[in-house]
């Protein structure tokens, strides 16, 4: 053979062996085998032929049978010797010569030799020839029933798998939830009793078909994290770059396992370019603000708060990052002064937002109290004058009674913010009963409405320090930016209550509870 016909040769052997590492254990890929067996045996090549059905045999494929057929026909029309490596031909043999040996023993035994040959001797040994043949081929073939029977239970185990595909191709119409069900439960049965080849060639077929689903994607990812991590690198940039270029939960998962690895810089790029690509998501900017922030860079995480503030297109959402910033300030950079600043600026721009003042109050009661007394007093007052709603004030009101009995230093002060109070309540009483005089009653939605703002305010809730170190351990699930958010959410998502409940709700006839009149019950076990 010259040498372009060698190279040729070695080309299309190559391109076989890539497309059966590529895609060889596919339960369809019968016509493969089928191509790459021809091809060999037109070229006389029938060793080679020989192997690829030692491997072709352990396959699980759909026509697993039929393979076994072609192998029985290439047995039997071919020699023993030219199908097979020199070595094992002559191990075989030497084998089949050995039984047959321990056989003609056995019977010269029972019939002693002796005398001139018979006619035919010739014939005789053209025979035995034949029959040594004939045994060799039988032994050939019986070296691989058994791993023929096991491939077929290898197949029944998967096939009612591969009856539930129904669309192997890809299309933009969803998938019944029958066959996203039916492909999760083979990639389960395959991770667990595959090899890993199976395993990643299941994917990528399922890929095809449900390449439109993120938690395939996220599936294939988290597999080959155990095997490779420039295969989940490759998975991630498929997903997030071809496939589902907006789906935010991809492109975090993929900026974290970058930063795991220590690709901080290319972290950095995931993050931004699908903050251009979508912007306004918070968890994103949320994310790339915690990124710096565990590289020690303080600037720049602090600088991508205030710059979410600036584009900010609704008072909520600046009220959202200004809470976000001033935490973030106290915490991280230590600095309570400036992040003092950043919620007296949001409240100016936004003085009827609970969660504000809520901040504001666990920015003060978290220093030393004996010092920081007056600005948590500054705090209190400054809800009191705000444009809150009544029930709201009532509940900043009661907590300032509260904070001054716990940890006031002046008895005058209490008796003065006792007084407020009660003055406070008075004057919603008087509202609500000339109300209730003129007819103008408040619907009982609306009520309902107003006490869970006060209950949801006044509710006993975790401590400031456990409330914050959950909400930092929360998952990343803000898809968007906050919309209209109302005090009920803010008391929610910022509960830092730190007083047990005053049932105040009937006093007078309203607010029960004020039997008697400092109402610390809830503080002294019943005697």
């Amino acid at each position: 053979m010259s040498g372009d016909g060698l190279g040729y040769h070695q080309k299309r052997v190559c391109l076989f062996e890539l497309a059966m590492a590529a895609a060889g254990t596919d339960f369809r890929s019968d016509k493969l085998w089928d191509m790459y067996i021809n091809w060999e045996r037109d070229r006389g090549q029938h060793r080679e032929v020989t192997a690829i059905f030692d491997v072709l045999l352990g396959v699980p494929t759909q026509l697993y049978s039929h393979h076994f057929d072609k192998f029985k026909e290439h047995v039997r029309n071919n020699l023993p010797k030219d199908i097979m490596s020199t070595s094992d031909f002559l191990a075989l043999r030497a084998e089949v010569v050995s039984g047959e040996k321990s056989a003609n023993t056995a019977e010269e035994e029972l019939d002693p030799p002796g005398g001139d040959k018979p006619p035919g001797t010739v014939a005789v040994v053209e025979d035995e020839e034949d029959l040594e043949t004939e045994k060799l081929r039988e032994r050939v073939i019986a070296a691989r029933q058994e791993v023929h029977v096991l491939n077929e239970q290898e197949v029944s185990k998967r096939w009612n798998f591969e009856e539930g595909v129904k669309r192997p191709y890809f299309h933009v119409k969803p998938l019944e939830r029958a066959q996203l069900k039916n492909w999760k439960d083979y990639l389960d049965f395959e991770i667990e009793n595959g090899t890993h080849e199976r395993v990643v060639v299941l994917f990528e077929r399922c890929m095809i078909a449900c390449a439109l689903y993120e938690e395939f994607w996220i599936k294939y990812a988290k597999y080959m994290e155990n095997h490779s991590a420039e295969g989940v690198q490759n998975v991630f940039r498929r997903a997030c770059m071809i496939h589902l270029p907006r789906k935010s939960n991809l492109h975090l998962l993929w900026a974290a396992f970058e930063e795991d690895q220590g690709n901080v810089d290319e972290a950095r790029r995931v993050l931004r370019d699908f903050e251009m690509m979508v912007p306004g998501l918070v968890m994103v900017r949320l994310r790339r603000v915690s990124l710096e922030r565990r590289q020690s860079d303080l600037v720049s995480a602090e600088q991508l708060l205030r710059d979410a503030m600036s584009v900010a297109r609704t008072p909520e959402v600046v009220t959202f990052y200004a809470v976000k910033l001033s935490r973030w300030l106290l915490k991280a950079a230590g600095d309570r002064d400036r992040a003092r600043t950043v919620l007296l600026e949001a409240i100016e721009k936004d003085k009827a937002n609970s969660k504000l003042y809520l901040n504001l109050l666990e920015l003060e009661f978290c220093a030393d109290l004996k010092e920081n007394e007056e600005n948590v007093l500054n705090c209190f007052e400054q809800a009191l004058t705000s444009d809150l709603s009544v029930d709201l004030k009532i509940t900043f009101s009661q907590r300032k009674v509260e904070f001054l009995e716990d940890f006031g230093s002046d008895m005058k002060t209490l008796l003065m913010a006792y007084d407020e109070h009660q003055q406070l309540l008075k004057q919603h009483m008087a509202s609500r009963k000339r109300s209730a005089e003129n007819g103008d009653t408040l619907r009982g939605d609306e009520l309902d409405e107003k006490r869970s703002r006060v209950d949801d305010v006044s509710t006993p809730a975790m401590s400031s320090a456990v409330s914050m170190v959950t909400a930092a351990a929360a998952p990343p699930m803000i898809p968007t930016l906050p919309t209209q958010t109302t005090d009920t959410q803010a008391t929610q998502a910022y509960a830092y209550n730190w007083y047990q409940p005053y049932n105040y709700q009937s006093y007078q006839g309203t607010y029960p509870g004020y039997t008697n009149p400092w109402g610390y019950g809830p503080y002294y076990p019943p005697t």
